[in-house]
């Protein structure tokens, strides 16, 4: 079942301590292009969640986001009071020397190097774990996203392939009679200019074989029908994205050499028929995983 790199997840969890919030988004991309947004308390588990990702997602253009929200208070503050006491001391001196006034001596003492003291607490094992549950939530739900896309890009692949196979069909008709009616044609035209009279019927027919042969499409059908029961067939197949771009871009050189070889009239319609429908194909064939 095709998979699009379209998609979105989101996934929140409350924990005994804390609060986890995971958001998750991607788009289309040649690659893994992943973007991360978390704390700095986490950034040695990086590694870990980058090839996490990968390993889930494959392709695409990946930002994530993660949101912890303490119900406790984790990152405790303490006051050195020996040294604000010292602080006070020096202030109040140096303020009676100048015989200036000492005001908001406490606001200026907190402000002082090494006077407030924040220790980061560092995240344990289970902590981390916690996370990881959001995560995958989060990543779950983005892959559902995706499935639900790609079955949409498939229905449309169908309609899309259905209508060249269709014109295709009416090509094959109509080149049943498409060769004869040239050679009618041709040898009518010879006929108005030089008379039949004077035709050489055998370099005629020698020459009018060399023409026609530039003129046959058989090879170019059967390629291109078997170009699209490729795609469907690969269409089933998991992450065949790329590869379905380059079966697109072989039905696209099939047409093209159909049309340039068909010199028919409602064949060239049906030519570009097909290449407006295969166009809408590519368009969707680079949001594939």
């Amino acid at each position: 079942m095709l998979k699009s790199m379209t998609g979105f997840g989101k996934a929140t969890k409350e924990f005994e301590k804390r609060t986890v919030n995971v958001e998750i988004r991607s788009l289309n991309s040649k690659g893994m292009d992943l973007s991360l947004r978390l704390s700095n308390s986490y950034r040695e588990n990086e590694l870990e969640l980058r090839s996490e990702i990968t390993r889930l997602l494959e392709r695409g253009k990946v930002d994530l986001s993660i949101y912890v929200e303490s119900k406790t208070v984790e990152t405790p503050v303490e006051i050195n009071s020996d040294l604000a006491k010292e602080y006070q001391r020096k202030i109040k001196q140096l303020a009676s020397e100048l015989n200036e006034p000492a005001n908001d001596v406490l606001y200026q003492i907190l402000k002082m190097p090494d006077v407030l003291k924040s220790e980061r607490r560092e995240p344990d094992e289970n902590e981390w774990k916690e996370i990881k549950t959001v995560i995958t939530e989060a990543v779950d739900a983005l892959n559902k996203f995706r499935l639900q896309e790609g079955k949409s890009i498939e229905k449309d692949f169908s309609d899309h392939l259905g209508v060249i196979q269709t014109c295709l069909d009416k090509i094959i008709d109509l080149d049943k009679s498409r060769i004869a009616g040239i050679k009618d044609r041709i040898k009518g035209n010879l006929n108005e200019v030089i008379g039949a009279d004077k035709i050489d019927n055998n370099r005629f027919e020698q020459e009018l074989i060399y023409y026609i042969e530039k003129l046959d499409i058989n090879e170019e059908k059967v390629r291109l029908k078997t170009h699209l029961d490729y795609f469907l067939t690969t269409m089933k197949e998991p992450s065949g994205g790329r590869k379905l771009n380059f079966i697109a871009q072989e039905i696209g050189r099939e047409i093209n050499t159909i049309g340039s070889k068909a010199n028919h009239a409602e064949m060239q319609k049906l030519v570009v028929l097909m290449k407006d429908e295969l166009e809408k194909i590519k368009e969707q064939t680079s949001n594939v995983l």
